[in-house]
């Protein structure tokens, strides 16, 4: 069981992810939450798949498409560090990864088999890295020190962060 991380394994500004990561098996979680994700997400239409709840605003579509790129990069970011690669890793701009509207064109059918991809390669990582990897520390963006084990439960978090967002201004209206 991958243990849950201790402060001064992450910077502040992470712990409003780990926060929301319960008491549990890290992999059952990841898996539970992955079929709770579908189940929310495959039932939508293709109007409310588009939906946004103000203006300025992503859609359901563009809310998985950053889920989804935000999983990848922080499993890329998991590995190097599980693998004792001490090289910095910088931030990214959510931002620009939404420019050009590149979840629009998709169907959310095709979202959610890129998050059920990602989220497959996710798990295989988390179960085939040995024990002693997610103890090893990594330089994250803007300079702060992190443990592979914090990045594993920003995975869940920040995803968990995003579905009570989905539920309260999205599901709710």
């Amino acid at each position: 069981m991958l243990e849950r991380p201790q402060a001064g394994e992450y910077n502040e500004f992470i712990n409003r992810y780990i926060s929301l990561v319960p008491e549990g098996n890290l992999i059952t979680l990841l898996e539970e939450q992955q079929a709770e994700t579908n189940r929310i997400l495959s039932a939508l239409s293709a109007e409310q798949a588009d939906y946004r709840y103000a203006e300025g605003k992503w859609s359901l579509k563009e809310v998985l498409g950053h889920v989804t790129d935000t999983e990848r990069i922080m499993s890329y970011r998991l590995l190097r560090i599980g693998r004792g690669d001490n090289t910095p890793l910088p931030g990214f701009d959510q931002d620009v990864y939404m420019e050009g509207d590149p979840f629009h064109s998709l169907t959310i059918t095709d979202l959610l088999d890129n998050y059920n991809a990602v989220r497959l390669a996710t798990l295989l990582l988390l179960k085939q890295l040995p024990a002693d990897a997610f103890n090893r520390t990594g330089e994250f963006a803007n300079q702060s020190p992190i443990t592979a084990r914090a990045i594993a439960h920003i995975i869940y978090g920040h995803e968990r962060n995003h579905l009570l967002i989905i539920q309260d201004r999205y599901l709710n209206n």
